[in-house]
């Protein structure tokens, strides 16, 4: 009887990082990811969500922030696992994927470099991806606008300190249509995703406006009894 040996299984990470960014046509807040440029084979020369190999003394979340760090100076502080993608065909080795997504606020942003190698593109307006990313980047967006209906994950969009409106403009951003003010101010002030401060925005031609910050005794997502999605904090072991 012949013996047969199973065929090698590799395990990879990648991560949709996305960010708000002023759309270049009309200024307001739109929804950004940036892709990485592959140089190798298989497609060479085409973009793909940042990523790579777990190492076999990392965990998946170490990894999943280890490899945004090498392939784009990102260091987010909301990063939570997404889905497994392990189609038999999804590369020319079998390979299963651990996709996590980065939800970044300005700052965080800013330090993922714009050139040849990691350029920045309208989540919605991206170029035709590598392997099965396509398919990768459509699945979180779908899930981000289904979760933030139901979710304090807009917030991770922000700085620490941050308007009423700047929340709105990230809603309006993710959701894809405008919402009324009013109704807008008034169902944050019934809930407890925010705490309000007692500092107001300067320097404008605006009337100061209140700035909040989120409650931190509450986690952007309820993930049951997994580990809360509360911001991560960038200690030297999160390799």
């Amino acid at each position: 009887m012949t013996q047969t040996h199973p065929t090698s299984i590799r395990v990879a990470v990648s991560t949709v990082i996305v960010a708000l960014r002023p759309h270049p046509d009309t200024g307001g807040p739109a929804l950004w990811m940036p892709l990485v440029r592959r140089v190798a084979d298989p497609f060479e020369g085409s973009w793909a969500l940042p990523g790579g190999w777990v190492g076999p003394d990392e965990g998946l979340e170490d990894s999943a922030a280890a490899r945004l760090r090498e392939t784009t100076n990102v260091q987010p502080r909301y990063l939570e696992q997404l889905y497994a993608f392990g189609d038999v065909d999804r590369s020319p080795s079998r390979v299963v994927s651990i996709v996590y997504w980065a939800l970044v606020h300005p700052d965080e942003a800013e330090s993922v470099p714009d050139d040849w190698n990691v350029r920045w593109f309208l989540a919605d307006e991206h170029p035709a991806l590598a392997f099965d990313h396509d398919h990768i980047v459509a699945y979180a967006l779908w899930r981000l606008r289904n979760k933030v209906s139901y979710s304090r994950i807009a917030q991770a969009f922000l700085g620490d300190r941050f308007t009423l409106a700047e929340l709105r403009g990230v809603y309006e951003a993710v959701l894809g249509r405008a919402l009324d003010p009013a109704n807008f101010r008034r169902q944050v002030a019934q809930s407890d995703a925010v705490i309000a401060t007692d500092e107001t925005t300067s320097g404008d031609r605006h009337r100061p406006a209140r700035l909040y910050r989120s409650n931190p005794d509450l986690a952007y997502a309820d993930n049951g009894p997994l580990q809360p999605a509360h911001p991560r904090q960038h200690h030297p072991q999160n390799r």
